[in-house]
């Protein structure tokens, strides 16, 4: 165990925190910094809450650039005292809601997407607008991180961390040539062919996968596959309030290729029931020729195979998901984003001197300084652009994944980074039935746009 804890401290090119990233275990830390720049002048405490906990940033870059910058700002503003409550990601979004309901939030906190526009609307969250046009690295972002922050013409946000897929194949390469292929299936038929071969060749399955916490069924599969049959037009007019329904042919087409799939004995019998941190597992033991899960999964498993397995690590290669045969759109995508952003408690603008100090650290947070820690030492993107990065120092496994993450793909949007969390509340739930052979495509779908007109079309 200490080798991996040490692998993974030290390794893997790929790893970030999106809406449905996995932390375990906890930590509060309390430590002084006085901002520098805009928050000269500011003696006092800040409360701080977020989800990247020291377990969490063993090996994930997203979690460990975010926690070496905090570090950072600490140590150069000794008169601020920055309490930092940080908790496990489940964890994190159970407390941070009660605390959003209560009216209770803390000063400093990591919005995710979906909470933009009811918070906003509640007026518990600060209109970060101005501030961001301020910024001093502005011409820098990549603007497009906005988008699930945005409430109209106001942005409530910094898009904090990095961006990462919640969908990528890992397969076993050697394993996949076994089976008659050089490379992943581009094709769910073939898949269904490869899976035949593996069965009469002592294994279960063909692709790992959890849905245990509800969210992996929707984040790491059906958003990317949903996008192959409506087309990225479709979700954002979903978003935008624009006309588009859940109840249309393209999506519940979606919904049904999916059940079909995950009843076809291609993936694990118990994937409703394990987590992505189970599935993942049974990958690196080399039960499962491929699996599915996001870019935190991959770091896992590329870190710890680099080091307890290394002929396997060699075989480690990254593909799409296959494509529907009846599927129009976007073959080559996969869901990418920054699903959390830097907030803001709304009352900060009563106390003018502690806003600036909680400006400051939030520059620093997303800012050029993470983006070229992050880039120099994990090859991944933050909000703040960085000129180039330099994969020669990477290895191949490391450069596979970069480039699948933002050069041979074409990114679609995370579904839950968006809307409102009542409305992915049910489509988790009954989407877990649905794999379960349970239900129809139909009644899930009708079910989905009416928590869609109640919790968020007429608000």
């Amino acid at each position: 165990m200490k080798k991996i804890m040490k692998a993974l401290a030290a390794a893997s090119v790929t790893a970030a925190l999106i809406l449905t990233g996995c932390g375990k275990g906890s930590d509060k830390s309390s430590d002084g910094g006085s901002a520098k720049a805009s928050g000269d002048g500011f003696s006092g405490a800040i409360e701080m809450m977020h989800f990247s906990t020291s377990e969490e940033s063993e090996g994930n870059g997203g979690s460990d650039g975010f926690r070496t910058m905090i570090a950072e700002w600490i140590k150069a503003n000794p008169s601020v005292k920055l309490n930092q409550n940080v908790l496990a990601n489940d964890e994190y979004k159970t407390q941070i809601a009660t605390m959003a309901s209560a009216g209770d939030l803390p000063d400093v906190f990591l919005l995710q997407g979906m909470n933009t526009k009811s918070w906003a609307k509640q007026g518990l969250i600060m209109d970060m607008t101005d501030i961001i046009k301020a910024s001093p690295y502005y011409a820098d972002y990549n603007t497009s991180y906005f988008t699930p922050f945005r409430d109209g013409d106001k942005v409530y946000a910094l898009p904090a961390l990095t961006g990462g897929t919640c969908t990528v194949v890992i397969y076993d390469k050697e394993m996949w040539k076994e089976a008659g292929f050089d490379s992943f299936p581009t094709t769910w038929e073939d898949v269904k062919k490869a899976t035949e071969y593996f069965k009469k060749h002592g294994k279960d399955y063909a692709i790992a996968f959890g849905n245990g916490g509800q969210w992996q069924g929707n984040s790491c599969f059906l958003s990317t596959l949903g996008d192959r049959y409506t087309g990225s037009d479709w979700f954002m007019s979903i978003i935008n309030k624009g006309g588009a329904k859940f109840t249309e042919d393209s999506f519940v087409k979606a919904l049904d290729y999916t059940q079909k799939l995950f009843q076809s004995g291609i993936f694990n019998k118990d994937f409703n029931s394990i987590t992505n941190e189970d599935a993942r597992e049974y990958f690196i033991a080399g039960d499962a020729p491929a699996f599915i899960g996001g870019n935190w999964d991959e770091s896992y498993i590329a870190a710890t195979l680099k080091e307890s397995n290394p002929e396997k690590y060699a075989n480690l290669y990254f593909a799409v998901l296959p494509q529907p045969s009846d599927a129009k759109f976007n073959p080559k995508g996969q869901n990418i984003g920054l699903g959390y952003g830097i907030a803001f408690n709304a009352k900060l603008k009563d106390d003018p001197e502690k806003l600036k100090a909680c400006i400051d650290l939030a520059y620093k947070i997303t800012g050029p300084d993470f983006a070229n820690f992050v880039a120099s030492k994990y090859a991944l993107g933050g909000l703040t652009k960085v000129a180039s990065v330099d994969l020669s120092k990477f290895d191949r496994v490391d450069q596979d994944f970069y480039k699948y993450s933002y050069v041979d793909t074409t990114p679609c949007e995370i579904y839950d980074s968006y809307v409102d969390p009542a409305v992915w509340s049910v489509c988790n739930t009954e989407l877990q039935s649905l794999l379960n052979g349970s239900g129809t495509a139909q009644k899930v779908a009708a079910d989905i746009q009416k928590a869609y007109e109640e919790n968020y079309l007429s608000k």
